[in-house]
This record gives structure tokens, C-alpha cells and sequence, in this order.
């Protein structure tokens, strides 16, 4: 896979991610609601934690994931320059390519977003606002706004645990990085025996080729 085309894939998802979530910070509220479709929703929250609204509390917990999403996308681009360095597979390279854009873009806006923003509670927040932001730099909010309800209903009395509870399908509300990000982790899953078996097979024609040289050499040595 020529390198331009994982930085193409890495760029799209930047450009599509970051151009929706500004549009969201600044001509929604939080908790505001448009609805698309019965079963897809623009919900405008922020999440101070993880994909898909999960949490580490406090000010540590919040400085904690943003180092490490720093460190997550440093690693990321060392690995997919490796990738295309040893020409590993493209629908391997395209999947790293696509969680690195993910892991890119929620990182900008933990890292950013509070410090060009102003809080989106009660009014549309405005881009680079006299004072500051609302947060320091790596303690910014990363902006959720896909929801798809698909299915809700209430869980038949028999089910252990949660019979009779209200479930919603589905419940988290996420981003297009988040998106990226599932998407790669998923072709890996689905498509790992087509992009390693590659790999391996690699592996074996080059160690059968030194082996042959190494044959090759032998036997011109019991020649002399």
C-alpha cells in the first residue's frame, strides 16, 4: 500500500470527524436534539472520558486519558509507518489507518477543544472566546453527537437480572472517530486470517530463500 493512501484515509476521517463536531459545538446546546429519522438522532453531549460516554473520574482520571491518547496516537503513527515500511498487508494498513485517525481526532478535541471553546451549556458555545475557554490544555471535552435508537422496549419478566427493566438499542451516543475506531477493530477481527496468513506465508518464502542460499553455499564449499 503506497504511504499517501494511509495518510488519504487518515485524513478523510480528520476532515469528516472534526468538521461535524464543530458544527455541533457551534450551533447546538447541550442536550439539544434534532431527530433524522425514527431511528437516528443528532444528540449534542460531551464526554470527559472514553469512547462511547465511559468515564475516568476526577482531574487525574481526565489528565490520565488524555496523556495516554497522546501516547496512543504517537505509537499509532510509529506503527503504521512500520506497516507500510514492511509492506504488510493493504486491508491491514487501511484498518491501523482508520483507529489512528480515531484515536487522532478525539485526542484533538481532549487536547484543543477547551481552550478554543466556550462551555456549551444553556447557549451555543463560541470559537475562540474573550477569556479563554472553558478548560485547560489536555482537559478539554470530546464531542458526541451520533444516536441511533433503534429498538426500545421492556425486557419480558422471565430475563435474569433484567426482567421487566426498559432497554434502548442503541444506547450510547458516540462520534465518526469512534466510529473509525470500531470499524478498524472490527475489519481486523473479521479479515485477520486473510491479512496474517499473508504475513506468515512472507515469513516462510524468505526463510525457504535463505535456507536455498544457505544450501547454495554449502555445496559450493564441498566442491573446493
Amino acid at each position: 500500500m503506497k504511504p499517501y493512501k494511509a495518510f488519504l484515509i487518515v485524513l478523510a476521517v480528520l476532515i469528516v470527524d472534526q468538521a461535524v463536531k464543530l458544527w455541533v459545538k457551534t450551533h447546538m446546546i447541550i442536550g439539544e436534539e434534532i431527530v433524522l429519522t425514527n431511528w437516528w438522532r443528532l444528540h449534542f453531549t460531551e464526554n470527559p472520558g472514553m469512547a462511547f460516554g465511559m468515564v475516568l473520574p476526577g482531574v487525574w482520571g481526565k489528565l490520565f486519558l488524555s496523556v495516554f491518547r497522546l501516547a496512543a496516537v504517537g505509537g499509532g503513527i510509529w506503527y503504521v509507518l512500520h506497516l507500510l515500511k514492511t509492506k504488510a498487508h493493504w486491508g491491514f494498513v487501511t484498518a491501523c489507518s482508520m483507529i489512528l485517525a480515531g484515536a487522532i481526532g478525539n485526542m484533538i478535541d481532549g487536547a484543543f477543544y477547551g481552550l478554543i471553546f466556550s462551555d456549551s451549556y444553556g447557549k451555543v458555545a463560541t470559537l475562540f472566546p474573550q477569556g479563554g475557554g472553558y478548560a485547560g490544555f489536555l482537559h478539554g471535552q470530546v464531542v458526541d453527537m451520533l444516536w441511533f435508537p433503534m429498538f426500545h422496549g421492556f425486557f419480558p419478566n422471565w430475563v435474569p437480572f433484567w426482567g421487566g427493566e426498559y432497554f434502548e438499542f442503541f444506547r450510547p451516543v458516540f462520534n465518526v472517530a469512534d466510529s473509525a475506531i470500531t470499524s478498524g477493530v472490527f475489519i481486523i477481527l473479521v479479515f485477520q486470517q486473510y491479512f496474517f496468513v499473508e504475513e506468515t506465508t512472507k515469513e516462510g518464502v524468505a526463510q525457504q530463500q535463505q535456507n536455498t542460499e544457505a544450501l547454495g553455499d554449502e555445496e559450493k564449499l564441498s566442491f573446493q
